[in-house]
Parts: C-alpha cells; sequence; structure tokens
C-alpha cells in the first residue's frame, strides 16, 4: 500500500499532454486563419461518427462495384466532435486552468488527441475515396499530397509565429524559462540547425506535435486507400500488426535534438488512423450487427467507469490507497506516445457509447453553441492553430500577470469566443466566394445567408437533416 506514493507520481507524469497549443496576439490569429484559408482549405468532408446504421440509398465511399462516388448523408456530428476536440485541446494546454475540467482527459484514460486523429481517418478516407472513385487514382493521388503541402506550409508557418511569440515572452519578462518549458532551447542555441530539422519535421516545439503526424500519415494514405478498396479486412489487420509491433520493439522515428523522438509515434498512431478509415469505408453502409449489441455497449461503459475510477486515483490522492498494487503494475504507465492499449480501448468504448446515444438526426445540432462548435469543425486546420497560438499566450497571462480562478475563466472564455469567431469569419469568406462562383447576385446576398456553420444552401434547404445528401468530394 505504501508503494503507491511513488506509482502516483509516475501516473501523473504519464498524464502529460502534448498536443497542439500555443499563443499570439488577436491579430495575428485572424491573419494566420485566413491566411490558411487561402493555402489550405480545411477538410469539409460532412460525414458522421462511426453510423451504425445510414440510409441505404447512401453508398460507399469506396464502392468498387459501380466505380462511382458515393454520396454523403449530410451529418454534422463528426464536425460537431472535431471541433469539440479542438476546443478541449486549447483548454488542456493552458497549466494551471481549472476550465479545463471540461475536458473529458481529466475522466478517463483518453483525450481529444485520439478524437482528432481518428475523425481525420474517418474523414480522409470519405473523401478521397470518393475523388478515388470518380477521377481515379493519379487524382486521388494529388489530391492528397496537395492537402500534405498544404498542412506542411501551415506547420512551418506557425512555427515562426511561435518561435517569434516565445522569443517575446521570454525577453519580455527576462524569464529563459519560458523557452526551456516550450522545449525550443535548441532552436534558440543552433537556429541554423534546429530550422533544417524543422523543414524535415524533425525539430517540434511543445504542443506542435500533431500536425507533423497528419502528414505523415496523409503521405501513406494513398496506399491505405487502396488496400481499404481492395480488402479492408487485410488493411486493418496488417496496421493492427505494426501497431503491435512497434510497441512491443520501440519502432519510432526520430527526432531533434540528436537522441529524441517524435512524441506521438507515427508507427502506433497510424493504427488508430486507420481504424478510422476502415470505419469512413462503411460510410452509407450499415456497420457489423455486434457493434449494435447491448451486452458489447454494457462492456464499453463498464470499461469507461472503470477508467473514470482509476482516473479519480490521480487527482486525489487520498483515494490512491485504495489503488490495488498489482493492478497499477498492470496499468502503469499509460503511455501516449506509442497509444497505450489502455488509451485505445477507453476511447474506443466512448466513441460506441456516443453513437448509440448521439443518433445522426439528433436535435441539439440545430442549437446555437452546437452550431459554433460545428463551424470550429468544419475549419479544423486554422482553429487548431489559432487554438495553438492562443494557449501559449493564456499561459503567460496567469503566470506572470494574474494566476486567479477569475483570469483562467477570462482567459478559457476569450480564447474560445476568438477561435470561434475565426471558424465564423472562415464560414462567411468561403459562403461569399463560393456565391461569387455561382453569381455576382448571389454573392451581394450570401453574407446575409450565413447562419453559422459552413453547410451551404443546399444544408439550409434540407434543413440538416440526415436524408439531405451531397457529394463530399468537392472540397478536400
Amino acid at each position: 500500500m505504501w508503494q503507491t506514493s511513488a506509482a502516483r507520481v509516475g501516473r501523473r507524469q504519464c498524464r502529460r499532454v502534448a498536443s497542439g497549443a500555443g499563443e499570439r496576439p488577436l491579430s495575428g490569429v485572424v491573419l494566420f486563419g485566413f491566411f490558411c484559408s487561402r493555402c489550405s482549405r480545411s477538410l469539409s468532408v460532412r460525414s458522421s461518427m462511426i453510423p451504425l446504421s445510414l440510409p441505404m440509398s447512401v453508398r460507399s465511399p469506396l464502392s468498387a462495384t459501380t466505380g462511382t462516388a458515393g454520396s454523403g448523408a449530410r451529418d454534422v456530428r463528426l464536425d460537431f466532435f472535431r471541433g469539440l476536440a479542438l476546443l478541449f485541446i486549447f483548454l488542456n494546454h493552458i497549466p494551471g486552468n481549472f476550465v479545463n475540467w471540461l475536458s473529458h482527459r481529466n475522466y478517463g484514460f483518453s483525450d481529444a488527441t485520439e478524437v482528432f486523429v481518428f475523425i481525420s481517418g474517418y474523414v480522409a478516407v470519405v473523401a478521397y475515396g470518393s475523388i478515388l472513385a470518380r477521377g481515379g487514382l493519379a487524382l486521388a493521388i494529388m489530391k492528397i499530397l496537395h492537402r500534405c503541402w498544404q498542412i506542411y506550409v501551415a506547420h512551418i508557418f506557425l512555427f515562426v509565429l511561435f518561435m517569434a511569440e516565445i522569443a517575446y515572452v521570454a525577453t519580455a519578462v527576462s524569464n529563459p524559462l519560458y523557452i526551456e518549458e516550450m522545449q525550443a532551447v535548441a532552436f534558440f542555441d543552433q537556429p541554423h540547425s534546429a530550422l533544417g530539422e524543422t523543414l524535415l519535421l524533425k525539430f517540434r516545439p511543445r504542443n506542435m506535435d500533431v500536425l507533423p503526424l497528419y502528414i505523415i500519415l496523409l503521405l501513406v494514405f494513398p496506399l491505405v486507400l487502396l488496400g481499404l478498396r481492395a480488402c479492408r479486412s487485410a488493411v486493418l489487420g496488417a496496421s493492427f500488426l505494426l501497431y503491435v509491433a512497434a510497441r512491443v520493439w520501440g519502432w519510432n522515428l526520430p527526432a531533434y535534438p540528436e537522441g529524441s523522438q517524435w512524441f506521438f509515434n507515427p508507427f502506433t498512431w497510424q493504427f488508430l488512423f486507420v481504424l478510422g478509415a476502415w470505419f469512413g469505408s462503411h460510410h452509407g453502409r450499415p456497420l457489423p450487427s455486434i457493434l449494435r449489441t447491448d451486452w458489447l455497449t454494457t462492456l464499453a461503459a463498464a470499461y469507461v467507469v472503470f477508467a473514470l475510477l482509476v482516473v479519480m486515483t490521480w487527482h486525489d490522492p487520498r483515494l490512491a490507497m485504495y489503488m490495488p498494487i498489482w493492478l497499477a503494475d498492470i496499468l502503469y504507465p499509460i503511455d501516449k506516445t506509442s497509444l497505450d492499449p489502455t488509451r485505445l480501448f477507453h476511447f474506443l468504448a466512448l466513441a460506441l457509447i456516443t453513437v448509440r446515444l448521439v443518433p445522426d438526426d439528433a436535435p441539439f445540432r440545430r442549437w446555437w453553441a452546437a452550431r459554433q462548435v460545428i463551424a470550429c469543425g468544419q475549419h479544423s486546420l486554422q482553429v487548431f492553430c489559432a487554438g495553438t497560438v492562443l494557449a501559449f499566450l493564456g499561459q503567460f497571462v496567469l503566470v506572470e500577470i494574474d494566476p486567479s480562478l477569475a483570469a483562467q475563466l477570462v482567459i478559457s472564455i476569450a480564447g474560445l469566443v476568438v477561435m470561434v469567431g475565426l471558424a465564423q469569419g472562415l464560414t462567411w469568406y468561403r459562403r461569399l466566394e463560393d456565391a461569387m462562383r455561382r453569381s455576382p447576385q448571389a454573392a451581394r446576398t450570401a453574407p446575409m445567408a450565413a447562419t453559422g456553420t459552413a453547410t451551404g444552401t443546399e444544408q439550409e434547404r434540407a434543413g440538416l437533416t440526415a436524408g439531405g445528401t451531397r457529394a463530399v468530394a468537392g472540397r478536400t
């Protein structure tokens, strides 16, 4: 029982989150968002989150029988949960912020990173699978490579802003510890070497690991896409074997400085991405009946409750004595870098429960607050980058100016408002741009038609119902 004190320390270390977060003044965030809107249109595929059953009139995006792209039932749940994950990432990356208790990472093993990666895989197969079916392999590959380039440019642009921000803060308050905490020492010691390694995606300051992972996953995605069209089970099985092998033999990509490795191991996190793509390849078709069984949902709920009880021992030292030593030896360490199975199972359990509890026609998606979250999910790249810039600004204010609970609340709300405002601004801009392509007359009326989500006029006529379908390959 006395050993649990030492175990708690190790557990807390395992819970450190390292997705994207940072800061920048408001004007920089807005300019950056609109820069990304021009050089990288965010994924605009509106599909559904692991749909257990969709209308049979909607074909799979990898339909091999017809050779044409299927239409995706317009279900904004994916956008909603992706947007929610982005908002959680922002809150989680402000240290000492009590508002991040809204995030589900405080109540289980997984966090918003799993949500983001899984949805990215699902969205990718629906978007590029439709392009593959309609335009052929060459067009699909070029679209994927183009998207990789867009994300790469956004990552480098974000890196420059982030380094300038860290340098300004560290100099303004004469506190070089900010440079050390954000893992940017190598850049300020040897900027010429670090910049070259940044271009190779090997040097990444703290909270800038997600986009490089996404780039790597997209670069190999053409092989996944072809494999899913030929044999879905074989692709999923091969991905799982790679996941197991990487965990057993410690495979990972080298990083900079010398001797370090990628925080998000691509060899293991690819399994969650491919798993999302596997579910996405079933888009428009019922999934295996086992996923609709009550006993599996009950098992998932039991695992979620179990994770909650374990995590409570991390937050309250008085509960740590109730953690059995043998169970702690089995669970710990919970490794985020290599996607520990406990995290993977926790996310899958949450996803299954969500699907059962949130139907594709859930009325909450028409609520004003939900529409703001959906807008963030529809402009995921820009909102993610803005959150990265804003989180470090929030950390600076809490450390140097005011660490009070009121300040934490104000900073959190302000950051969320900026991120939502950016998403809504990009929504308005996209709608105006689309209207201008249709006709000058429509362009004059388009700004007045904005409703808070980038669903377009077709969706407004359909009333955001699952029955209203549209092609998903129009934008990637």
